[in-house]
């Protein structure tokens, strides 16, 4: 179900009228803490989380992603507990899965924001014009190369 994410087990997958859930772990033993990098396996506890994905016939997808929070082996950092990341498919404190999260960009990039959101509305994702804009203001700003030659043109007078 996620070909580009690595060290994700799909649990189940419970199908309805209105949406699918998918159960989701983690599969690596450990993490690393994003203030000092130090690994560590000591778990401290775990909860759910619920970030929304992208619609599938028609179908609202909804991720029941279990994630751990561990205790960091270093004694100096500052940090006592974090909560794994995985990468390519949640962020910190995310309510959408990266891939929903691009294709919202790319409606908002093409359509701007209230008729991006019509659109979203059409394939399944509830979402208002303004998140779609404040999806495309977080994105990256294109590098312009720099003109190789620049041409001199003279006027006649």
């Amino acid at each position: 179900m996620f070909p580009s994410i690595a060290n994700v087990a799909v649990l189940s997958v419970d199908v309805n009228i209105a949406m699918v859930r998918v159960d989701v772990q983690c599969t690596t033993a450990g993490g690393a803490c994003p203030e000092c990098g130090a690994w560590s396996t000591r778990v401290h506890s775990s909860y759910l989380r619920f970030p929304a994905d992208v619609p599938s016939a028609g179908r609202r997808v909804v991720l029941q992603l279990h994630v751990r929070r561990f205790r960091c082996r270093n004694t100096m950092c500052p940090r006592r507990t974090f909560v794994e990341q995985i990468s390519g498919l949640s962020r910190r404190y995310g309510q959408r899965t990266e891939r929903l999260r691009s294709t919202l960009a790319a409606l908002g990039l093409a359509l701007a924001g209230r008729a991006g959101a019509r659109l979203a509305a059409v394939l399944g994702v509830s979402v208002s014009r303004s998140t779609v804009l404040r999806l495309v203001n977080t994105l990256p700003e294109p590098e312009v190369p720099a003109p190789r030659v620049v041409k001199r043109v003279l006027l006649a007078p």
